[in-house]
């Protein structure tokens, strides 16, 4: 007699049994195991940064420069042949010859006029760059004196700046003051709308991050915002560096007795058309030159900056 509670005899699985376990295991990978991965945790390795040489920056520059180089060659071209072949007058238009002989002849008198000019030019500038980041901080970090001078200073850049040159000189006299002033005003705008703009631009979830860690708004601006608004800065000051040169001539125009202004007035006056074109290439230099200080200082402030990845000074090729 046989125990009804007692239980059967465990029965090993058939083959077919086992192959269907098996595949059951493989159709559902999430049930194995997968054996542990050791991964590395120090940061990846880097490249090590290779360096240019001079030869490297040098072909960058004449890779950069040659196009306006070529049209500065057409352009000198058709100067020359419209004077060659006496197309206008020699008192409207005088030829690359006669000028090069008037600055030659002159070269004393004009480098002592434009060290004169370059000189208002850089002062009124730097005036400008430090007022001009300084109002902008002032906007962007009270609501009362943006409403209050924000429309000021766009009514101040409506005025013509040639309008108010003769209230400067009456103010300041026939010095250097009146054209630094101009120099400065004419400068300002730029670079008030262009750092607004840049410390306005920065990421909020980056002032929010260092809010929460307890920086205070020094320590913000000077790690996060300031650096953050750079590219846009930068462009203002490159504008406001040409609108300075512009600032500095106007300025010798109403009442000066030195400057590329008061030569250009001179050179007017007597019909003296080598003298003047001597004087407007000489202007163009200076702010051409002050242009590519602006462009290399950019270069090393924010060489991060995607503007600066095509290895250019003057124009993106």
């Amino acid at each position: 007699m046989t125990d009804e509670n007692t239980s059967p005899p465990a029965t090993r699985p058939t083959i077919t049994e086992e192959l269907s376990m098996t595949t059951t295991q493989e159709v559902h990978p999430q049930t194995r195991v997968a054996p542990p991965t050791t991964r590395s945790v120090g940061p990846p390795a880097r490249r090590p940064a290779t360096r240019r040489s001079p030869w490297g920056h040098a072909a960058n520059l004449a890779s950069a420069s040659w196009r306006p180089l070529a049209v500065l060659a057409v352009l000198f071209a058709g100067w020359w042949f419209v004077t060659w072949r006496e197309l206008v007058p020699a008192y409207l238009v005088p030829g690359p010859g006669a000028v090069w002989e008037t600055m030659v002849a002159d070269w004393a008198m004009l480098l002592e006029h434009t060290w004169v000019t370059t000189m208002e030019t850089i002062v009124g500038f730097l005036l400008a760059t430090v007022i001009g980041v300084a109002t902008a901080v002032l906007l962007v970090y009270s609501r009362t004196a943006e409403k209050s001078l924000y429309p000021l200073i766009l009514f101040a850049q409506v005025i013509p700046k040639i309008a108010i040159a003769p209230i400067l000189v009456v103010w300041f006299g026939f010095g250097l003051t009146p054209k630094i002033v101009l120099a400065v005003l004419i400068a300002f705008f730029p670079v008030v709308v262009s750092a607004v703009a840049g410390l306005r631009s920065v990421d909020p979830e980056l002032l929010e991050l260092s809010a929460t860690m307890g920086a205070s708004r020094w320590k913000t601006f000077r790690k996060i915002r300031f650096p953050g608004a750079l590219p846009h800065l930068m462009s203002g000051l490159k504008v406001a560096v040409t609108l300075a040169v512009v600032g500095a001539v106007v300025g010798e125009f109403v009442g000066a007795d030195r400057g590329l202004g008061y030569v250009l007035l001179l050179a007017s006056g007597n019909l003296n058309s080598p003298l003047l074109f001597a004087d407007l290439i000489l202007m163009s230099l200076i702010g051409v030159i002050l242009f590519v200080a602006v462009e290399l200082s950019e270069r090393l402030l924010i060489p991060w900056h995607a503007s600066r990845r095509g290895n250019l000074v003057l124009a993106s090729s």
